[in-house]
């Protein structure tokens, strides 16, 4: 017995080829790379302009070559804060992401779960220390919170960049609940089992 899978959102999810341009260029662009259109492009366009705000600062804080935050501790945030905040596609998205850059089949899992008993460094687990503080009680982060991250070679922009991932993807963890946004089937299985080596020609 086959069931029909849920919808995306609880709102109308516009068709590719109706959107604009601009958007169409780059969810094109993501399907390309990744082999599929991640529910999150399509369930946000129901509001162009706001798709767009949301993605311009997503790749601001993401895509930024500066900072001494790796793309997998970026992803490591995002994951840990969407936990605390019980979204379920960010969770599995994330997760997915971080599989792949961390090369670790376990962490994304172990992260979403507890991350104090993850198999990370001391200098991640004092960012997702701060990065929860942020997600919970962010209105007792004080002096020693930054003083704890400096021993562990967090500077003062790279604590804001802990901060906005964890601000910005609160607002995304919101979102993605109330809409209902389901995440894709391929994002369950990706960085899970590493990939077969191709035979040398």
């Amino acid at each position: 017995m086959t069931t029909t899978p849920a919808p995306i959102s609880r709102w109308p999810v516009p068709e590719l080829a109706d959107l604009p341009e601009d958007m169409r260029t780059r969810i094109l662009e993501v399907q390309a790379k990744a082999g599929f259109v991640p529910n999150v492009f399509l369930a946000l366009a129901h509001r162009p302009a706001e798709w767009r705000a949301f993605m311009a600062y997503h790749d601001a804080l993401l895509l930024k070559e500066t900072g001494s935050l790796s793309k997998g501790e970026r992803e490591m945030i995002i994951v840990a804060t969407s936990a605390i905040n019980h979204c379920l596609y960010c969770v599995v998205a994330h997760g997915a992401i971080l599989r792949v850059y961390e090369k670790k089949p376990l962490v994304a899992d172990q992260v979403a779960v507890n991350w104090r008993k993850a198999e990370i460094p001391p200098r991640q687990s004092a960012m997702l220390a701060f990065a929860t503080k942020v997600c919970e009680r962010s209105h007792e982060v004080d002096e020693a919170d930054f003083a704890a991250l400096r021993e562990h070679g967090f500077d003062d922009e790279d604590i804001w960049d802990i901060a906005a991932i964890t601000a910005f993807f609160g607002l995304s963890n919101r979102m993605a609940n109330v809409s209902g946004m389901r995440p894709n089937d391929e994002f369950y299985l990706m960085g899970r089992v590493p990939r077969e080596k191709k035979p040398a020609a």
